[in-house]
């Protein structure tokens, strides 16, 4: 009996403990697509911030949701073959506590400046669809652009680890450098980093709290200046100089041919101030692939003669000094992989190269390189890799020196290098910290009961073995 109550005790003690563990799913509805991450963490949290981590991700098929204007309830239905897949990932039990956020980007905050009843419709559409889940739905909204430039910046800078205190070789705690983010989508671009110059704009000012700890940063986003919209202003520029409705572009591979309607052109307000009444109803783009005059044509979009500051990055917005090392992620780092330049750090001189050595080929050479890749894309790398230099370089000043704090970045640990990560750990600050699971008993009373019934077991097999042991003189009287 002692030695099952010895051996019953250690083992309900140390019996491996069930996993206390919170899901949420992020929606990243963009101007291209829209992709559903699902995340877990544990319920006692550290320091007030939720360590969490994603563990799927589903792209939706289709165009972004501002595509469905025309047709809003298409916009709710091209979510569920990856909403379904979140609930065969999520365990039953759990997904009626598990939230649902979704947040829509440049694409949708374009579509409201066009028509914001229909703005309002997609997103009543897909908010239908996500409330018919057995999810706890959190609401779906435009972000604004700050706030997508900041999440993303707490993305990589939690996924690298640099909120976390580690201990230096005196055994004093010190605080990890941050990373600055550099987020180029479809329609927009965000800066985002840690000044310690006083940011003289407050609307570019923003407040953290993670892990116990406060950050001050500072952030913009460009609207209209995603690789997307920044190609239509491109074109834009060139159709005074059409002939016979045909257009010479530099920024497309020579060989290259596409047909563009006017009028879908000018339907963005990215570009209604370009829009010339006289423009034919549709134009031929036919490529020469010349990287130097490409340049000069996408450099004509910034404009870098106002400014009201000390100092300012372009169109007169204010940007302190760039400090420190830069994660580049989303379409930067797509352009750049395609072009074999993420896997160490190169030179800007390098990079410049490349993009001028893709742009000069011809276009059967790289449609028969890559037959893999959509044409749409492939045929927009020369543009892209342009762009990408010009915006960096000419916009947001970085130069020679500073390019190798650059790290062009697609996943970190086995999570996306986004925004919706670092949204998702804001969130979870508003999510009550629960008690963990804990052993039945407490380690004193455990290490007690221990020790009560190894001396009991031991107190037992004594009086066992003198009550059998017979006296030496009845073993000789016997004998």
């Amino acid at each position: 009996m002692g030695a099952v109550a010895l051996i019953t005790t250690a083992v309900v003690q140390n019996k491996p403990l069930p996993k206390n563990m919170k899901y949420g799913i992020v929606l990243d509805a963009g101007s291209s697509h829209t992709s559903v991450y699902i995340y877990e963490w544990p319920a006692e949290k550290e320091n007030d911030t939720g360590v969490v981590q994603q563990i799927d991700a589903c792209k939706v098929d289709g165009n972004g949701i501002s595509s469905y204007a025309h047709d809003p309830p298409v916009a709710g239905l091209s979510l569920q073959k990856c909403m379904d897949k979140a609930r065969e990932v999520i365990p039953e039990q759990q997904q009626r506590e598990t939230p649902v956020y979704l947040g829509a980007t440049a694409g949708m905050r374009l579509l409201r400046l066009n028509n914001a009843t229909l703005a309002d419709e997609v997103l009543s559409s897909v908010g239908s669809t996500l409330r018919s889940y057995p999810f706890e739905f959190q609401g779906a909204r435009i972000i604004t652009g700050q706030e997508e430039g900041a999440y993303g910046w707490i993305t990589i800078n939690y996924l690298l680890g640099n909120f976390l205190e580690n201990s230096g070789w005196l055994g004093r705690l010190k605080q990890s450098a941050t990373f600055g983010a550099l987020d180029l989508g479809g329609a927009s671009t965000q800066i985002t980093f840690v000044s310690k110059k006083e940011i003289e704009s407050q609307e570019n000012s923003l407040h953290f709290r993670l892990y116990g700890k406060s950050y001050d940063v500072y952030t913009h986003s460009y609207l209209c200046y995603g690789k997307d919209q920044a190609l239509r202003r491109q074109i834009a520029y060139t159709i005074p100089d059409a002939n016979n409705s045909t257009i010479l572009d530099p920024c497309f591979n020579s060989g290259y041919r596409r047909n563009t309607s006017t009028k879908d052109l000018y339907s963005s307000p990215c570009i209604a101030q370009q829009r010339i009444s006289t423009a034919p109803s549709n134009i031929e783009i036919k490529g020469t692939g010349n990287y130097q005059l490409c340049k000069q044509k996408v450099e004509m979009i910034f404009n870098k003669t106002q400014c009201t500051y000390s100092q300012c990055s372009f169109n007169g917005i204010f940007q302190p000094n760039l400090e420190g090392e830069f994660g580049a992620f989303s379409a930067y780092y797509f352009v750049m992989d395609f072009l074999k330049l993420t896997n160490e750090k190169i030179s800007l001189e390098r990079v410049k190269e490349a993009v001028k050595t893709h742009c000069s080929r011809p276009w059967e050479e790289v449609l028969k390189e890559f037959p893999k890749i959509k044409e749409k894309y492939l045929s927009e790398y020369c543009f892209s890799g342009t762009y990408i230099l010009s915006l960096l370089e000419n916009g947001f000043g970085f130069n020679s020196e500073n390019w190798k704090d650059i790290s062009f970045l697609g996943k970190i640990k086995g999570s996306d290098a986004g925004w919706t990560l670092g949204y998702m750990l804001n969130l979870t600050n508003m999510i009550p910290a629960e008690l963990p699971y804990s052993p039945p008993l407490s380690h004193g009373s455990y290490i007690g009961l221990m020790v009560f019934f190894s001396i009991l077991l031991v107190f037992i097999i004594l009086t066992c073995w003198l009550s059998l042991r017979k006296p030496k003189c009845l073993q000789k009287g016997i004998i």
